[in-house]
């Protein structure tokens, strides 16, 4: 059996769980809602029946029928409770199943994420010397170190102001150069160590240049399992981004695989900047990109 007919499956099977486990919640609602809803019309005829037999010994056998009309509906619908209960605990672990065989087929799939680069420390004995000098990066232009100095300037130059340098440093040049790093070692205490493991730790920080525009593909549960992986696939395919790499050669766009967008109801859904786009599938997907493109070059 191949792979993307495995992952059919896993997929037909998680949702079939999913609608059988709303079912099950649904069906346990609305019985507690009946019996909730009755429950005062019963009291008020045993009461009626109570007092009617007080006054006339006739009305007895009345009031025994409906002791016992009620303490039926009551047992039956325990019964029912507990059968439905135990469906429900079925169809939800039938679906977490479902999804991490989804995850696990698409993980199988995924092209390796792109290595980070990291600044060499400086040997021990040589503290003062400055840090080899950064490869360039492929495509992108020298950057101006001049916004490193006044970023260092206003943050600090001790190692406890390593993050939020970074922070600034980002968010000028939307990623972190490797000459603006080796810039940061050369006039502060922080060592080039220190820079890279920082750097690397998190994982919102970049080493690489991102295009102009950035694509967020949610890849949570209900995303994953609606197809997200086929979408990302897809962007990527039309995009040409390379094997390991997440943005395309021209710098237009980078995809971005993020937790959760907060559009569970949308699945599978993007977001392209600050617009989202929902009910996606691999041949609509493209288009969301496709009109930033075109509202940029008009």
């Amino acid at each position: 059996m191949s792979v993307e007919i495995k992952r059919r499956t896993a997929v037909a099977a998680a949702r079939a769980a999913l609608t059988l486990t709303t079912l099950c919640v649904l069906a346990l609602t609305a019985d507690y809602i009946v019996a909730r809803v009755r429950a005062p019309g019963d009291d008020a005829r045993i009461l009626e029946l109570q007092k009617q037999v007080q006054g006339d010994a006739s009305f007895a056998p009345k009031l025994a029928a409906a002791h016992d009309a009620m303490t039926l509906a009551r047992r039956a619908r325990k019964v029912r409770g507990d059968w439905i209960s135990l469906l429900l605990i079925a169809s939800a672990a039938a679906f977490i199943a479902g999804s991490k065989w989804v995850i696990a087929l698409d993980a199988g799939n995924r092209p390796p994420a792109a290595k980070l680069v990291q600044i060499e420390p400086s040997p021990p004995a040589q503290t003062a010397a400055p840090p080899p000098k950064p490869a360039k990066e492929a495509g992108a232009a020298e950057p101006d170190l001049s916004m490193v100095d006044t970023i260092v300037a206003r943050e600090g130059r001790s190692q406890e102001a390593a993050i939020s340098i970074l922070q600034a440093i980002q968010e000028h040049y939307r990623y972190l150069p490797d000459a603006a790093l080796a810039r940061v070692c050369e006039i502060t205490d922080i060592r080039p160590a220190q820079i890279a493991g920082t750097s690397s730790f998190y994982s919102r920080f970049r080493h690489s240049p991102v295009g102009r525009h950035i694509v967020r593909v949610c890849h949570g549960t209900a995303c994953h399992v609606s197809g997200a992986r086929p979408v990302t696939e897809e962007l990527r395919r039309q995009l040409r981004i390379p094997e390991g790499a997440d943005t395309d050669p021209e710098r237009m766009f980078t995809i971005e695989e993020v937790a959760c967008l907060g559009c569970c109801s949308l699945a599978p859904v993007l977001m392209v900047d600050e617009h989202t786009s929902g009910k996606l599938t691999p041949a609509t997907a493209y288009a969301a990109l496709d009109a930033v493109a075109e509202k940029e070059s008009a």
